[in-house]
């Protein structure tokens, strides 16, 4: 028995059904479709229900857009970054991502949430005020990357 002798069981597939050829093919004259109107003589247009309430109108018109040109940033507090790196380290984006703090390939942004107790070497995209102020406070630096 090799693959291409595999055939379906018998009846297992039946024969396609060829509407509209006379009475003698089975589904002659109204082929199924119910005597006059729209349905009956043209395909139904796409996403009409069969009366009901169609999907694009049941539910509500979402207000605003989503703009195409957003910048998605990867965020982390000052707060996650003294939890995962030891005094003096210098955080770089990569170093970030490796720690599971930021996804790879998005611009690293460093916010001011939590305290900061030790020096640290930030290197990111970009920094808020109040992060900035955190880490330059605890006797570290910050280096802004070119996006």
């Amino acid at each position: 028995m090799r693959l291409h002798h595999l055939r379906p069981g018998p009846g297992a597939r039946r024969d396609r059904r060829r509407v509209g050829r006379g009475r003698a093919a089975g589904q002659g004259k109204t082929a199924g479709r119910g005597t006059k109107g729209y349905l009956a003589r043209n395909s139904k247009k796409v996403g009409y229900e069969g009366g009901q309430m169609p999907l694009l109108r049941r539910v509500p018109k979402k207000k605003g857009f989503t703009n195409p040109n957003r910048e998605a940033w990867a965020v982390v507090n000052v707060e996650r970054l003294a939890q995962r790196f030891e005094a003096d380290a210098t955080v770089s984006p990569e170093a970030m991502a490796e720690a599971g703090l930021v996804r790879r390939r998005l611009p690293v942004k460093v916010l001011g949430a939590g305290e900061l107790d030790r020096p640290l070497t930030v290197q990111a995209h970009g920094f808020t005020r109040v992060a900035r102020e955190k880490i330059e406070r605890a006797g570290g630096r910050v280096e802004v990357l070119g996006a």
